[in-house]
């Protein structure tokens, strides 16, 4: 319990971190959002006058504190562009971003964890030569790139996929689903590529030491130790790679969902960045961040579960 608390305090402490430098960071980059507003033509007075209503007037401190409160009430703060609550924008934005990211985890470790054992296994067999070749490609091909071939291969040569053919998931969701699994794809098979080579070198490292031995002589099979044994030591570096998988996943499925025209976070965050808005930038980056380390959070509770030995004095 103490391990647990130590690491949420952290992950909180890092939240908070992350939401100032980034708040700081976006009063610091040049560009008047009142101006953006109004246009260049704009009189003093008037600029004045939205910079007064949008806060802008206020000290730094002021405004960092009010937007953490209202933050963590669920309230981000109102667009300066679109004059709407941020969280209305985002309703039904971040839902679809987070789903696609996580099913490009679930794809990644499918493909990813069976890989590394079975390649493990049978290491220096033609099957595993082939797989570890096939890996280098695939960790060399970026995901728009992957993004744009399986499209054209599945979509226009093979017809198992309808490019621009997204159907929400307010219309239906198994359709919604259908439609991600080539962009997860996309995302997932270079993830999942290092992951199967980083399993693998682990499991053979493993198989190497000494209880590796001692359980062989004690008359159990290769499947036995492997399972048994081995993995649940093999995968503790592996735990890592999966946290800060996340991140790569969320910055892949903004670029995914370019490439497919997927109405997630990136088109309004790329609209916002290009028109100053900063409170839809926040929310989001913020959002993000908090994914993330939650997700970390939950790495190194599982970390702690394999190996309790992590964490004491």
């Amino acid at each position: 319990m103490r391990y647990v608390l130590k690491k949420t305090a952290t992950m909180l402490a890092t939240l908070l971190v992350v939401s100032l430098l980034l708040f700081v960071a976006f009063q610091l980059i040049s560009g008047d959002p009142a101006t953006r507003i109004l246009g260049t033509g704009a009189t003093p007075e008037s600029l004045a006058v939205l910079r007064s209503e949008l806060g802008l007037d206020r000290p730094l401190v002021t405004r960092y504190l009010s937007w953490l409160l209202s933050f963590a009430q669920g309230d981000p703060g109102v667009s300066y562009v679109y004059n709407q609550p941020v969280a209305t924008l985002l309703a039904t934005k971040i839902p679809v971003t987070l789903v696609l990211a996580a099913l490009s985890f679930a794809f990644m470790c499918a493909m990813g964890i069976p890989t590394g054992i079975i390649c493990a296994k049978y290491a220096g067999s033609p099957v595993d030569r082939i797989v570890m070749v096939a890996n280098q490609v695939i960790m060399a091909t970026p995901p728009f790139f992957s993004g744009i071939l399986l499209s054209w291969v599945l979509g226009m040569g093979l017809h198992l996929f309808t490019p621009g053919g997204y159907v929400s998931y307010e219309t239906s969701v198994p359709r919604f689903l259908g439609y991600l699994v080539v962009p997860c794809l996309a995302i997932a098979l270079p993830r999942a590529a290092q992951l199967a080579k980083l399993l693998r070198g682990s499991i053979l490292e493993e198989a190497g030491k000494n209880y590796v031995r001692t359980a062989y002589s004690r008359g159990n099979n290769t499947s036995g130790v492997l399972f048994g044994h081995v993995l649940k030591n093999a995968f503790l570096p592996a735990l890592t790679f999966l946290g800060m998988s996340l991140g790569t996943m969320l910055a892949g499925s903004l670029v995914v969902e370019r490439v497919f025209g997927i109405p997630g976070v990136s088109s309004i965050l790329l609209a916002s960045i290009g028109n100053r808005d900063y409170p839809v930038i926040l929310a989001i980056v913020v959002l993000i961040a908090a994914v993330i380390v939650v997700v970390n959070l939950l790495v190194d509770i599982l970390y702690k579960v394999l190996d309790p030995r992590i964490g004491e004095e």
